[in-house]
């Protein structure tokens, strides 16, 4: 089977390299006009693809180091979910207005500071949604009757209602950059290829976590055959070391007509002692993704237990209430706090960081070949934890391998490291990653 492959770039007319040659020669027979836009000059798109790379690699670093941690590990994905058959190419188009029956707009201002409309995560899911529902055909030609392109980055223009058609490399102009496990209903996961835009550039929907381990999550997105929900393992199927997680500048908190709407608090008698439901699942499962993971032992589940209690409890006096509005039974504010992906969530508790979980680097010397320890042994069993077990064939041991070498290098690469950073043997930075 094939994994979807997603395109997102249009060869220079006047150029004449092999790379825009043989994409012209892709695009043979179609009107230029229809492919998303007017082609500029080369020198002058190539100025833009380098401009967007120092954007995205540069502006991100900033973001993250005053306030994004790194992102975690992400999961390799196996191959296509079983039943959606082979998947063909995907072409992408390129910045330009609504069409059609949607109204005026425009992208990015020519400063480069777009001015974000206001809206609610409960908004963008339901405007996903609806996507999702008239199974809108894939095509980077057509505008649905909303006035947006229907491939993946006119999907989310249309669920960030912004005021015109972006691409993967203009995108990030309306988002805040975030670590991954920060990721909330509403977000993207971004992967914008700078080095070739042509070959596997994407961009999905990030609709909540499936699972307490955070390694799959529900995924809306704009793909052939058409508009799509489905589980997907963190961050996608290809290139999933490369997705950046975003968020949405013009994101307001509230009530809105979307989700919150649409899931009603189902009543105070659904919590509490003896209450057995799936609105507890979901309870708790909002909770953990709000920081209230370490209440839980094995994951949030349908029967209430003290760790809801505390977990809810927790998340009520992060809004700063107390007494009877902290008493650990979840009401209409606090349902709706956490339907909308709004107001505080849940601090680390006192004297606990990531730092201090994450157990002590035990050196260098411990991972090369002939060494056997505990330490290797540990490394691998973490490395198999995090879905970067593929190289070992009878699992994981105390004896250092190749397989573990090029299990680690595979880690490494999937940090965006090359070179001496990739060799496969572990270093502090390394570790800490892993075990984080």
């Amino acid at each position: 089977m094939t994994v979807p492959v997603f395109e997102e770039y249009v060869p220079a007319t006047d150029c004449p390299c092999p790379g825009c040659a043989a994409q012209r020669r892709t695009a043979a027979g179609r009107p230029p006009a229809r492919c998303g836009g007017n082609p500029a000059a080369h020198g002058v798109r190539r100025a833009v693809v380098l401009v967007t790379a120092a954007g995205v690699v540069l502006g991100g670093g900033a973001a993250e180091s005053v306030g994004a941690p790194a992102d975690p590990a992400p999961v390799p994905g196996t191959g296509v979910p079983t039943g959606l058959g082979p998947l063909p190419d995907s072409p992408q188009g390129v910045p330009g207005p609504l069409r059609g029956s949607g109204s005026p707009g425009s992208p990015a201002t020519p400063a480069g500071a777009p001015v974000p409309r206001a809206t609610t995560r409960a908004d963008i899911i339901n405007r996903a949604k609806a996507w999702v529902a008239a199974q809108v055909p894939y095509s980077t030609a057509k505008y649905w009757s909303d006035g947006y392109r229907q491939d993946c980055s006119g999907y989310v223009s249309m669920a960030w209602n912004l005021p015109g058609n972006e691409w993967t490399g203009s995108l990030a102009a309306y988002g805040t950059r975030i670590a991954r496990q920060d990721l909330q209903p509403g977000d993207i996961l971004l992967f914008h290829n700078p080095a070739d835009p042509a070959k596997g550039s994407h961009v999905t929907v990030f609709g909540g976590w499936t699972d307490h381990t955070h390694t799959h999550y529900t995924a809306y997105e704009q793909t052939k055959p058409h508009t799509r929900k489905q589980t997907t393992p963190l961050a996608y199927w290809t290139n999933s070391g490369s997705y950046v997680a975003y968020r949405y500048k013009g994101l307001t908190p509230g009530k809105s007509t979307g989700e919150a709407a649409t899931t009603p608090f189902p009543g105070a008698a659904k919590f509490g002692p003896r209450a057995n439901n799936a609105h507890v699942t979901r309870l708790g499962t909002m909770l953990a993704a709000r920081g209230g993971k370490r209440f839980y032992r094995i994951g949030p589940g349908p029967v209430w237990t003290d760790a809801d209690r505390r977990a809810t409890q927790a998340f009520q006096r992060a809004q700063g209430w107390k007494g009877a509005e902290a008493d650990g039974i979840p009401g209409p504010d606090t349902w709706e706090l956490l339907v909308n992906g709004t107001g505080r969530d849940i601090p680390a508790a006192s004297g606990q960081s990531g730092s201090k979980a994450v157990p002590a680097f035990p050196g260098r010397g411990h991972f090369r070949p002939g060494r056997s320890n505990s330490h290797v042994d540990r490394l691998g069993k973490q490395l198999v934890k995090k879905g970067y077990g593929a190289h070992y064939r009878s699992g994981p041991g105390p004896r250092w391998t190749e397989a573990d070498r090029r299990n680690v290098e595979a880690f490494q690469k999937a940090q965006g490291w090359r070179g001496t950073e990739a060799d496969g043997y572990p270093g502090p930075e390394t570790w800490r990653r892993l075990f984080a």
